[in-house]
């Protein structure tokens, strides 16, 4: 077993683009084993890495030698690759001379399939860069099992033939996988066929329109193979990585969580972005590592640490306290526990209100919405046609009650998340009622019954529906959002159905946001000229449609933020289904009663399709409503536990600033 590598010496070989003596002289980074760069935006996190593969090919290139890289699939891999070809479009760069290895297939998958990894190199890279097709190596899927140990073998050999890798591109699983090394892969492990592991295929389940489609095994370069590569950068974006994210860099190697393996390679990086380090010690409580910069925001953040790790409430926090545990400089700077402790509780206690469009007639300094105007408009976008309810049902249905015009956007028809079942309930109840609607219906000569049956049976694992089927799953989930609507109080003038052309593509994988996109969300936004915003903001979400949804609404605002009725208009980040805020970066919490919750949830309830067991659930096998409830009730456990007043539940928002 080699020497675990704590720290990196400057005289080991460094990686091109990133910096690593800050990194080696911090005592922020000292619980860190492996070489981390964080970045506040995935998209310089992307941008970096695509920089130093090209540096890379560069520099092989000068050698007289050919690159040899490792690429990797998934959903963070993608703006690379992105970033790769306009490198060769608009800057001329070739890979005429680059050779790549993929680390891993499904098997068995053939690799015209929706979910190939070959398709998904194709489309996102190979296709429109210059690489000649005998240098690309992908583990084929649809060899004979018979056959598989002599094929890894062979693919091992043309690895080493070459040289080794030059630099390998990784992704991180929750399992802590690193290809599809799952735990319990030894450090000597290569290519080779593996079962995957629950949760790997769990993950993988919208990909493939059901956990019962995705494969059971897979054909993975092994640990070995991976740590022979000269250089390694392991990419992780979003809060949803966080956790394995610390225990790869902090935590002790282990082979139930492969990635800590990279603690022993001299020449590995992690380049993350600031959700993904969240609970890295450097991010989590730096005062805890050295003298910080004390801003209110961060005391704020100490101080709810403190009384989370103690157990006790925020005002009988101690200067003992504050000294044990690292924060004794605070207690210097900043006067007394006493003081600081009654100021962030206020402060706590200030996000808190009933009035979430704010409460006319009243003093506002206190308040996290302004009081006037009186009767706001208020716009709600949700992802999907279910998440405004199931993120913030109790503040929307407090935002019709107290008088406010409130309109909701769909951005997104959700058809795809609708079971095949529900489709062929719906459209025979259609021909119950509409007997003599035959032929002309559908073109085909069938009733519409008879064609959404037999588009259905025909159609093939992973394949997309066909128009039909998806206009009839769209149309079951608008009218599920009405049916929430309306039960909530608001006229269907005020629902909006988007639309947004980035996810009508009938499968998971969606096209890329254009103008379009956001001219769409432009008009409707001036159409209304909304005092208030509600936005999904959380990063997590498995499928990529919130993330997607954001970033077409902020880009939106900020193409409008010039105008005149924009300097009113607040905006406010909600969390679905996946994470809530932390307490410390909360700016408005809106309490619910007993009675709230219930109605909030019979709001949710009118979701059908989404019911009893949605499509995609992620990894949280909870209904919908269950993750909601039992959310807001732990946000309004842990304002309690910090001594401010107990509710039943909360509901929680982040204000944004463009």
């Amino acid at each position: 077993m080699p020497t675990q590598v704590n720290r990196i010496s400057d005289a080991e070989e460094t990686i091109l683009v990133f910096d690593r003596s800050k990194w080696l002289n911090s005592s922020f980074t000292q619980k860190e084993k492996i070489f981390t760069a964080i970045y506040d935006e995935p998209e310089m996190v992307s941008k970096l890495i695509a920089k130093e593969i090209i540096h890379t090919i560069k520099k092989k290139a000068l050698e007289g030698k050919p690159c040899v890289l490792g690429l990797a699939t998934g959903s963070s891999p993608i703006t690379i690759y992105r970033e790769l070809v306009r490198y060769h479009l608009i800057e001329g760069v070739s890979f005429k001379h680059v050779i790549t290895f993929n680390l891993d297939e499904y098997y068995p998958m053939n690799p015209d399939d929706l979910q190939s990894y070959v398709r998904f190199m194709h489309e996102h890279l190979f296709d429109h860069i210059d690489i000649s097709p005998e240098n690309i190596h992908i583990p084929d899927g649809c060899i004979a099992e018979s056959d598989v140990e002599d094929y890894c073998r062979a693919y091992e050999a043309k690895i080493k033939a070459l040289g080794g890798i030059d630099l390998q591109l990784l992704g991180i699983g929750r399992t802590g996988h690193i290809g599809f090394n799952e735990p319990g892969s030894g450090e000597q492990t290569v290519t080779r066929m593996i079962n995957l592991d629950h949760v790997t295929r769990m993950d993988a389940a919208s990909d493939f329109f059901g956990l019962e489609y995705v494969p059971v095994k897979a054909i993975t370069m092994g640990i070995r193979t991976i740590m022979d590569a000269r250089k390694i950068i392991l990419i992780a974006l979003g809060e949803g990585k966080a956790p394995i994210v610390q225990r790869t860099i902090e935590g002790q190697v282990s082979d139930q969580v492969p990635a800590t393996f990279l603690q022993y390679h001299k020449n590995a990086i992690m380049v993350i972005d600031a959700a993904a380090a969240a609970e890295l010690q450097r991010s989590k409580a730096p005062w805890t590592m050295g003298n910080i910069n004390w801003t209110d925001s961060l005391i704020k953040k100490a101080v709810i640490w403190l009384s989370e790790t103690l157990g006790k409430p925020i005002l009988k926090l101690t200067d003992r306290d504050y000294s044990e545990y690292g924060m004794s400089n605070l207690i210097l700077n900043h006067g007394t526990a006493y003081n600081i402790n009654l100021n962030v509780f206020n402060g706590l206690r200030y996000t808190i209100t009933g009035w979430p469009g704010g409460r006319p007639g009243e003093d506002d300094s206190k308040r996290p919405e302004r009081a006037m105007p009186e009767h706001k408009r208020v716009l709600i976008f949700s992802p999907h046609p279910d998440d405004d309810v199931i993120s913030m049902g109790g503040t929307f249905i407090r935002l019709v009650d107290q008088g406010h015009e409130v309109h909701v956007a769909y951005q997104t028809s959700g058809n795809i998340a609708v079971f095949d079942s529900d489709v062929l309930r719906y459209a025979d109840f259609y021909e119950s009622i509409n007997k003599d609607i035959r032929a002309t219906n559908t073109g085909s000569g069938l009733s519409l019954f008879e064609q959404v049956k037999s588009d259905i049976l025909n159609k093939k694992k992973g394949d997309i529906d066909s128009d039909l089927v998806q206009r009839i799953k769209g149309l079951i989930r608008m009218g599920e959002a009405k049916d929430a609507c309306r039960y909530v109080g608001i006229p269907d003038k005020q629902m909006h159905f988007m639309h947004l052309p980035f996810y009508e593509t009938g499968r998971v994988k969606k096209n890329p946001v254009t103008q379009a996109d956001i001219d769409i969300t432009k008009a409707l936004i001036e159409s209304i000229q909304p005092h208030q915003v509600y936005i999904a903001g959380d990063l997590s979400d498995p499928h990529g449609t919130h993330r997607v949804c954001l970033s077409i609404i902020l880009e939106a605002l900020g193409q409008l933020k010039q105008l005149e009725f924009m300097k009113d208009c607040w905006i406010w980040l909600y969390r679905g289904a996946w994470q809530e805020w932390p307490i410390d970066e909360i700016d408005m919490a809106v309490p619910l009663s007993p009675d709230e919750l219930i109605k909030k949830r019979k709001a949710i309830f009118k979701h059908q399709s989404q019911k009893d067991s949605a499509l995609f659930p992620g990894n949280d096998p909870r209904e919908f409503w269950v993750r909601a409830e039992e959310r807001n009730k732990s946000t309004a456990v842990k304002y309690d536990q910090l001594g401010l007043a107990e509710y039943e539940a909360i509901e929680a928002f982040k204000r944004y600033f463009i």
